[in-house]
């Protein structure tokens, strides 16, 4: 049997080209679909926050807030 992407000779039974690694068959399972990643947007928010109110609560505890 012969790869049909590069040509090379492969073994019958094979599932896929040892040289160029082709598939030598249609998947029975189709991939399942790609997930949209959500924005990274929120997660930047909270860190922010997260820092300005640790910078706020360290200005608190010693006193240069006030």
């Amino acid at each position: 049997m012969k790869c049909r992407a590069c040509h090379a000779e492969i073994a019958a039974n094979a599932l896929i080209c040892y040289k160029c690694g082709t598939a030598t068959s249609e998947p029975r399972i189709p991939p399942p679909a790609a997930r949209r990643r959500g924005s990274r947007w929120p997660l930047v928010g909270l860190i922010a926050l997260g820092g300005g109110l640790a910078a706020l609560a360290q200005q608190m505890a010693c006193g240069s807030l006030l």
